[in-house]
C-alpha cells in the first residue's frame, strides 16, 4: 500500500543522482525528450494555461474533502459523473484515481437531502429514495429509506473508508437492488483540467478478484498506480465495474454496506506486492486518530473569540481550512494552494498564506521558507525557467510532470516567489525575534538578492520584470498569471518584459526586512547598502507607476517603460508594502473604493470602466479574498482605516452566501445590489489556502497589531472592529518568547483594550 511516493520525492530534489533505475530512466526518457525539436515544441504548449485555472464544468456546488495529499471532490449528492468533461473525482499525488462514482436504487438516483464536510478530512451525506416502482405494482414510496452515506478520508493508509447506512422509515419491509458504478482512467491534474489532452501510460481492462474490483494503470512515468475497491459484505452481483447488492431491510430497521477504497503506487521495477487479504473496514477507527491530529494542530493556534456568531464561524471555518490544506514533502509542512486544482507547494500561495497566518501558528511558515530554500534554482533551464537564486512557482508529483511531458516537476515561472520569500522571512523574526532561521538561510536569501538584481532589469531601471524564458510558457508571472491578466488602456495585452506594480513594492519591503536582520547579526553595511537600494526603488517607482490623471498607480510597466495604465488592484497590495508615498497612497486607496472597483462584496481586479473588463473573467473583474486582504492592510498603512473595516465587512457577509462560510478562490465581479449574493466563479478552489487566511489576516490588520519579537513588545495602534462586532478576544496570541491574551471593545471612536494576560517578558502598549 503506497503511504508515499518516495521516488517522486528522490527524483525531485534538485541535485543529485537518480537514487534508483527507475529514477535514472525517467531522467534519461527527460533528457530525451529535450533533445527532440518536435517534442520540445510539443511540451511547451502544454504550459499554457490561458485565462482559467481548468477548463472544465462547474465545480461551485462540490463537497471537498481533503487529507495531507488525498483529496475527495464529489458532487452535492455524493456521485462522481461516470461521464468526463468535470472535476470531480478521488485523487491522490496529482492523479484522479477514481473518476466515476455512482449509486443507484433500482436504476433511479437517490435524491439528496443534505451534504456538509467534516473536520476537513471526512464528509456526510443524508439521501432519500425517489418513487421506486417494481414488477406487480409494487411500490417504495419516496421518502422510506434514509440512506447516510458517510466518507473518512485516511491519508496514512492511503485509502477511503466508507459506510452506506440504509434505514427502513416505512411500516413494512422493503426488498431493492442497491447498485455502485465506478470509472477510472487514472488522469493526470493537468488532463482533467482540459490543459492537456493526451494520456501518456496505459490502463489494463478493470478485473474483479477475489470479491474486489482492481483498476490498473502503468505510467509513462515507470509507476504503476492501481485503484482496488473492496466491499463489505462481498456484492451478490458483480457486472463490468458495477457491483449489485440484494438489500432486504425490515421495517424501522438498518442495513449497511462498507467500501474501502485503496489507491497504491509504486515503481515498476519493485515487486507487486498483492495481498489476497480483505482491507479492514473500519471507518470508526481512523476517524478518531485524524480528529485527535486536527484538533491538535488547531489547539496550537492563536484564540478568537468574539460577541459576532458570523465571526467566531467563519474564523472556525477559516482555520479549519487551513488545517485540511496542510501537505507535507520530505518531513516539512506546507499549505497546499488550494481544491481540487493546486494540490501541491507553490512559491507564492504557500508564502502568502504562511504570511497571512503568522499570528495564529508561525512554525509551519519556518517550515515552508526551509522547503523553498531546498528547492531554490540552481542553474539556468529554459524549459523549467529556472535560474540560479530563483524561488520554485509549482511543483508536481504527477504523471507528466514525472515523465517529463510539463515543467512542472520543478517549475520556475514566476517573479514574485522570490521577493516573498525573503518578507515571510523578515515577517517571521519580527513575529518569533529568533535570528536562527536568517542565519541558517543566509546562503539562500544572498542568492535570491542577487537574483532580484539581475532578472529583467537588461536597461538599469531598477526594476523587477519578467518575460518568459519559453516560446510557449507561462506569458504573465505575477500572481495575476493567466494570459489575458495584464492590460493596457486600449484594451490591449500588455508586452514585456513586465514589471507589475505590486512587485515592485514586494521587492522594497523585502530588501527593508532583510536589512534589519542583517543589522541585528552585527552587518551594518550590508543592511546599509540594502535599505539605499529600497529607497532609490521607492523613488523611482512613485515617479514611473503613478498615473495622475486616474489618482492611482498603474498595474504595470511594459516594454519600453510604458505604463499599463488601468485601474485594478495590484496598486492595493502595493500600498501594504508602503513603498507609496503618503498623498499617492492615500489616493490610491480612496481610487480602490470607488463603485467601478469596490462591487459591494469586495475590490475587483480591474475597474468595470475599463476596456477589458469581464466580471467572471479570472483576473479581469473578479473579487479575490487573499488580495482584498492585503489592500485592507495598504489602506491601514496609510491611515484609511475606514476602507479596511469595510472590506473586512465585505468579505464577512460574503461569506454568508457560501456553503459552510467558505471563502472562495474568487467571486464574480457583479454588483452586490444586482442579485444581493456573490456570484460564484464557476471552477473556483475551494478550499483555497490564501482565501481561508483573508479573514484571519483581515482580523489581526484591523485591530492594529505590530509585533518587535526581539523586543518582546506587541504594539496595537488605532485598534478597529468591523460593524458587525462588538467585542473580539484573542487568546494565547505569541510574539517573541511570551504571549498574550487581549481583549477589544468597540468605542464610538474606534476600539479600546484590556490586556488581560501576559506571558514571560512581553509587553504590551496602546499606540496611535
Amino acid at each position: 500500500m503506497a503511504k508515499s511516493q518516495p521516488e517522486a520525492g528522490r527524483q525531485q530534489k534538485p541535485q543529485g543522482k537518480p537514487a534508483n533505475r527507475s529514477e535514472a530512466r525517467s531522467a534519461r526518457a527527460q533528457e530525451k525528450a529535450r533533445q527532440t525539436p518536435h517534442a520540445q515544441q510539443e511540451r511547451r504548449h502544454r504550459v499554457l494555461a490561458k485565462g482559467h485555472p481548468a477548463m472544465v464544468d462547474s465545480i461551485a456546488g462540490a463537497i471537498t474533502v481533503k487529507n495531507l495529499d488525498l483529496y475527495y471532490v464529489v458532487a452535492s449528492d455524493g456521485q462522481i459523473p461516470l461521464k468526463g468533461g468535470h472535476g470531480f473525482g478521488l485523487y491522490f499525488h496529482d492523479c484522479r484515481f477514481l473518476g466515476g462514482y455512482q449509486m443507484s436504487l433500482a436504476g433511479l438516483a437517490p435524491v439528496v437531502l443534505a451534504s456538509t464536510s467534516q473536520k476537513g478530512y471526512a464528509a456526510l451525506f443524508e439521501l432519500t429514495n425517489p418513487d421506486l416502482h417494481f414488477e406487480r405494482g409494487q411500490l417504495i414510496s419516496k421518502d422510506e429509506l434514509g440512506i447516510r452515506w458517510e466518507r473518512i478520508l485516511d491519508a496514512g493508509q492511503s485509502c477511503v473508508r466508507e459506510l452506506i447506512t440504509i434505514q427502513n422509515f416505512g411500516h413494512q419491509a422493503h426488498g431493492f437492488p442497491l447498485t455502485l458504478k465506478f470509472g477510472s482512467a487514472f488522469e493526470d491534474i493537468f488532463n482533467v483540467r482540459g490543459l492537456v489532452q493526451q494520456n501518456l501510460g496505459k490502463s489494463e481492462r478493470p478485473a474483479w478478484r477475489d470479491g474486489r474490483l482492481h483498476f490498473v494503470h502503468h505510467g509513462a512515468d515507470q509507476l504503476r498506480r492501481t485503484t482496488t475497491i473492496a466491499f463489505s459484505p462481498q456484492a451478490d452481483a458483480t457486472n463490468g465495474t458495477s457491483a449489485e447488492f440484494r438489500i432486504d431491510v425490515p421495517a424501522g430497521e438498518t442495513r449497511t454496506i462498507a467500501v474501502t477504497i485503496e489507491l497504491n503506487e509504486h515503481s515498476e521495477d519493485a515487486e507487486a506486492g498483492h495481498s489476497n487479504e480483505q482491507p479492514e473496514i473500519a471507518p470508526d477507527g481512523p476517524a478518531g486518530d485524524l480528529r485527535a491530529n486536527s484538533e491538535e494542530w488547531l489547539e496550537r493556534h492563536t484564540k478568537v473569540d468574539s460577541d459576532s456568531l458570523l465571526l467566531n464561524n467563519i474564523m472556525d471555518r477559516s482555520l479549519r481550512d487551513i488545517a485540511t490544506l496542510r501537505s507535507e514533502l520530505g518531513n516539512r509542512e506546507y499549505f497546499a494552494a488550494g481544491v481540487p486544482w493546486f494540490v501541491a507547494l507553490f512559491g507564492r500561495d504557500s508564502l502568502i498564506v504562511a504570511l497571512e497566518m503568522l499570528a495564529f501558528q508561525p512554525e509551519i511558515a519556518a517550515q515552508t521558507l526551509r522547503l523553498l530554500a531546498s528547492y531554490q534554482g540552481r542553474r539556468v533551464d529554459r524549459w523549467r525557467e529556472e535560474q540560479p537564486g530563483k524561488i520554485l512557482h509549482e511543483l508536481r508529483v504527477g504523471e507528466l510532470a514525472r515523465a517529463g511531458d510539463v515543467p512542472h516537476a520543478r517549475f520556475y515561472g514566476t517573479v514574485d516567489a522570490t521577493p516573498l520569500f525573503l518578507l515571510l522571512l523578515g515577517r517571521h523574526a519580527t513575529w518569533t525575534g529568533d535570528l536562527g532561521l536568517f542565519q541558517e538561510l543566509q546562503e539562500p536569501v544572498e542568492k535570491a538578492l542577487a537574483w532580484i538584481a539581475r532578472a529583467g532589469d537588461q536597461h538599469g531601471e531598477g526594476y523587477l520584470k519578467y518575460r518568459t524564458l519559453s516560446d510557449k510558457g507561462l506569458v504573465n508571472q505575477g500572481w495575476k498569471d493567466s494570459g489575458d491578466a495584464i492590460v493596457t488602456a486600449d484594451g490591449g495585452i500588455a508586452k514585456p518584459p513586465i514589471a507589475l506594480v505590486e512587485v515592485q513594492g514586494y521587492v522594497f519591503a523585502a530588501k527593508q526586512a532583510i536589512a534589519e536582520l542583517y543589522e541585528r547579526t552585527g552587518d551594518a553595511s550590508r543592511a546599509k547598502e540594502l535599505r539605499e537600494e529600497a529607497e532609490r526603488l521607492r523613488i523611482r517607482f512613485n515617479r514611473d507607476f503613478w498615473c495622475k490623471d486616474r489618482g492611482i498607480f498603474a498595474l504595470a510597466l511594459e516594454a519600453r517603460g510604458r505604463q499599463a495604465a488601468v485601474v485594478s488592484s495590484n496598486p492595493g497590495q502595493a500600498l501594504w508594502t508602503g513603498i507609496a508615498d503618503l498623498d499617492k497612497g492615500r489616493r490610491s486607496a480612496a481610487r480602490l473604493m470607488q463603485d467601478d472597483m469596490f462591487n459591494g462584496w469586495g475590490v475587483r481586479t480591474l475597474s468595470s470602466k475599463e476596456r477589458r473588463y469581464n466580471p467572471v473573467g479570472y483576473h479581469l473583474g473578479t473579487v479575490w479574498p487573499h488580495d482584498n486582504a492585503l489592500m485592507a492592510a495598504g489602506c491601514r498603512r496609510y491611515g484609511e482605516d475606514g476602507a479596511a473595516l469595510r472590506i473586512f465587512t465585505a468579505m464577512a457577509e460574503a461569506a454568508m452566501h457560501f456553503r459552510h462560510l467558505r471563502l472562495p478562490e474568487a467571486m464574480a465581479g457583479f454588483p452586490r445590489q444586482d442579485f444581493q449574493a456573490p456570484v460564484h466563479y464557476p471552477v473556483a478552489c475551494h478550499p483555497q489556502a490564501w482565501a481561508a487566511g483573508a479573514v484571519p489576516f483581515l482580523l489581526t490588520t484591523c485591530l492594529g497589531l505590530e509585533p518587535d519579537g526581539f523586543a518582546d513588545k506587541l504594539r496595537i495602534v488605532r485598534p478597529g472592529l468591523p460593524d458587525f462586532v462588538n467585542r473580539i478576544t484573542l487568546r494565547g496570541l505569541r510574539v517573541g518568547t511570551g504571549s498574550a491574551d487581549l481583549q477589544f471593545r468597540r468605542t464610538s471612536g474606534g476600539a479600546e483594550v484590556d490586556i488581560l494576560r501576559t506571558s514571560g517578558q512581553l509587553a504590551v502598549e496602546i499606540g496611535k
